[in-house]
Formats: structure tokens, sequence, C-alpha cells
């Protein structure tokens, strides 16, 4: 079954529906990355973040979650993610940290990542 809002991983244009789900923390983090002075690597970050909080490395185009469509997997995702939004922003901080040591390890190397 083929669903177009089913992505290979996470797609960024699902962040806008993300924003009202949980508190003013996470509303803010969302508006951070919507907002033209994000730079590529945080916006990869927050797709990491969600990508490990979805599972999006084991969905498929017959599971359930493909079925339904990237949104709505992800909108349930965050709406049951049991820690705080404090929790959240700190996984997404660390990512942001770990993408940026990527790129400049693929840099040093002589790569062109991004």
């Amino acid at each position: 079954m083929y669903n177009p809002d089913t992505d290979l991983l996470f797609p960024l244009r699902v962040v806008p529906q993300l924003r009202s789900l949980r508190g003013s923390e996470w509303a803010k983090l969302i508006d951070e990355i919507q907002s033209e002075k994000a730079s590529l690597a945080e916006q990869a970050a927050f797709v990491l973040l969600m990508v490990k909080l979805s599972g999006c490395g084991t969905c498929n185009a017959d599971s359930f979650r493909a079925m339904r469509g990237c949104t709505a997997c992800s909108r349930q995702v965050v709406r049951r993610y049991r820690g705080s939004d404090t929790e959240l922003v700190e996984q997404y901080r660390f990512l942001v940290t770990e993408v940026q040591q990527f790129i400049s390890a693929q840099e040093s190397n002589g790569i062109d990542s991004f």
C-alpha cells in the first residue's frame, strides 16, 4: 500500500505539525527548527532525534506506521513520549553536538558532507 505521506526517514515538512503537542519548551524548539536562522546541522539533529524516537529505521512499506504516514506516526510518538520537554530538548542539544562533530570530522578528512 502506498501513502504519499510516507518517507524513508522523518521529513522536515512535518515539523510544523508537532508544535502544539507538548509544552512551551517544545514549542520553542520547533520554532527554532523552523526559523531561517536554523543551521543545517540543527535541522539534521532534529531529524535524527525524530528518527530515533520514531524508529524510522525499522519502518517499511508494509508496516502499520508506513500505512498511517510520517505525520501521524511522528505526532503519536511526540504525544506519547513519557519524558519531559526538557529531556527532549536535552536530547536534541546532544544530537546537535554529535552532528557538528561528525561534520567537523568529515571536513578534516577532506570529505564534503553537507
